[in-house]
């Protein structure tokens, strides 16, 4: 019986195996310090958490055998209730594996901090301090990678190239929704956002050639959002670095516009030439001409905002424009009695901006307006009807 149930455990044991050897597991087998470091935080993680959940699920079977209903030898003992001996291991051994637990994730979170520049090449090579790192911009693109290469002048689509042991400092930024840069023999997921800009430090220690993809769901083409990674000695990423410059095409505001449209398992691309300050301007969502960049935006904001002039920027900062002429489902009508994106001022508002009364909301509040100030919109300057490009 015995030797049948080591042949029945082996049957399902060797499918299992089967299935596993086809795996490309790559985030445990990594090519890149980071992402080894992450690894080895998983391991350690799991590890600790197995010194728990492993003698639990044992006892659990040994208590179920040894305290079955045939076997008489167990003893039977109805008033107990209380063992400190035993109280004192069941608490203190996972207190002790989330104290652990919480220094190393504490240690891990700043480390590993994507934000912050690396200190070491790898685990035996500490990073020079004159060492200057490798810029890449990202730009997640509806369902594409864009890369930017400022020192190079050079962009390519769903490609990218690094040189071994050389750090990697990523900008990360989206077109329209938020997507997830993610190279797992690299380093670990970083978000991209519109309008934001994330970053990432990493380095890649092996030659060879990796995949890169999207890890947050953004659409129809996510699936096939994917890119190539390409791991390469000094020398063979300047032979990249020539080829892209031969093969490639200019890249300014009307072919990024072209580029931008959403499309599913686009080609892989080169630039040879690109725009000056596009980068920024993707980043600013101010590529489409006679928009305001978010930049700009900000700029009149931290001056104190603008007055009605400022109205005219309003065209300038609508970068999703599809539902403008639409009215939002169960809209109603606000307090000021006009209808939803109406541009008539609101009932008893004038034109300049003053109440019906002509009282001065500061001053109604009791407070003191500056020295000079005449309660008025920010300096003109600061509203032009021109659009400031980058």
């Amino acid at each position: 019986m015995s030797n049948q149930i080591k042949f029945v455990g082996r049957l399902f044991v060797l499918p299992l195996l089967l299935a596993l050897s086809g795996c490309n597991m790559v985030v445990m087998s990594p090519s890149g310090d980071i992402a080894m470091q992450q690894r080895d935080l998983i391991v350690v993680s799991t590890v600790l958490m197995l010194l728990i959940i492993v003698p639990v699920v044992c006892l659990t079977f040994f208590f179920a055998w040894r305290y079955r209903n045939s076997n008489a030898n167990a003893k039977y003992d109805p008033e107990w209730h209380h063992s400190t001996g035993l109280e004192v291991v069941i608490w203190s051994a996972p207190l002790a594996i989330i104290i652990a637990l919480g220094a190393i994730t504490w240690i891990s979170t700043h480390k590993l901090d994507p934000y912050r520049p690396l200190d070491r090449i790898d685990a035996e090579r500490a990073l020079p301090a004159e060492t200057k790192p490798l810029v890449v911009e990202v730009v997640a693109l509806d369902w594409k990678w864009l890369f930017f290469y400022p020192e190079y002048g050079i962009a390519t689509v769903n490609e990218m190239a690094a040189p071994v042991d050389v750090p990697i400092q990523f900008k990360i930024t989206a077109s329209s929704v938020m997507n997830s840069f993610y190279v797992p023999a690299l380093a670990g997921m970083i978000y991209a956002m519109p309008g934001m800009q994330t970053q990432l430090h990493a380095v890649i220690n092996k030659e060879g050639d990796f995949e890169g993809l999207s890890a947050n769901y953004s659409g129809d083409g996510f699936s096939h959002m994917r890119f190539r990674f390409h791991g390469l000695q000094q020398g063979g990423f300047d032979e990249w670095v020539a080829r892209v410059k031969q093969n490639g095409t200019a890249l300014n505001r009307d072919a990024y516009l072209k580029l931008e449209k959403p499309s599913i398992r686009e080609p892989v691309r080169y630039f040879a030439t690109v725009e000056d300050g596009l980068f920024n301007a993707i980043l600013n969502m101010c590529v489409h001409p006679g928009q305001m960049c978010m930049s700009e935006m900000m700029h009149i904001d931290m001056m104190g905002g603008g007055g009605v002039e400022s109205r005219e920027n309003r065209q300038k900062l609508e970068y999703d424009n599809r539902h403008a002429n639409e009215e939002a489902p169960a809209a109603t009508h606000p307090a000021t009695g006009n209808p939803p994106r109406s541009e008539e001022p609101a009932e008893g508002v004038d034109e300049g901006g003053s109440s019906m009364n002509g009282m001065n909301h500061d001053a109604h509040e009791g407070h003191a307006l500056p020295e000079g100030s005449q309660g008025g919109p920010a300096p003109a300057q600061l509203n032009t009807n021109e659009s400031t490009q980058p």
